[in-house]
């Protein structure tokens, strides 16, 4: 019968596993949390896969951050720039434009439909 991780069942696993994946020493941590630097090697060992995935949600978290933040910049763009010509103002309607460009080509580059070589950018279009 295969023996129960002392690490898992500790009171304190999710803060052992988060200085895990900080990359502290497992000494400092085995001191920390009253356990041997032994059993922290054990648990990371059996917990690396989690650990690693556990680091791709969180990338991924940021990602989707950053994406709704482009996305808001686009739309406020967007909204100067209907601003801008139901006024005629083609100074700030083109600045809009600018703007407006940019976060898109971003979010191009993010869903990977736009892809740059060489300072040049080649942008892929599907029509119907």
């Amino acid at each position: 019968m295969p023996q129960i991780c002392t690490i898992c069942t500790h009171q304190k696993a999710d803060k052992i596993n988060e200085a895990i994946v900080a990359g502290q020493s497992l000494r400092g941590i085995a001191e920390q949390y009253g356990t041997s630097a032994t059993s922290l090697g054990r648990h990371k060992s059996h917990i690396s896969g989690v650990l690693i995935k556990a680091n791709k949600i969180k990338e991924i978290a940021k990602a989707d951050t950053l994406l709704e933040q482009i996305t808001d910049l686009k739309n406020k763009a967007m909204s100067i720039l209907e601003k801008a010509e139901q006024g005629d103002d083609l100074r700030i309607a083109l600045l809009a434009i600018k703007e407006a460009r940019g976060c898109l080509e971003v979010l191009g580059k993010l869903a990977g439909e736009l892809e740059g070589r060489d300072n040049n950018t080649i942008i892929n279009i599907i029509m119907p």
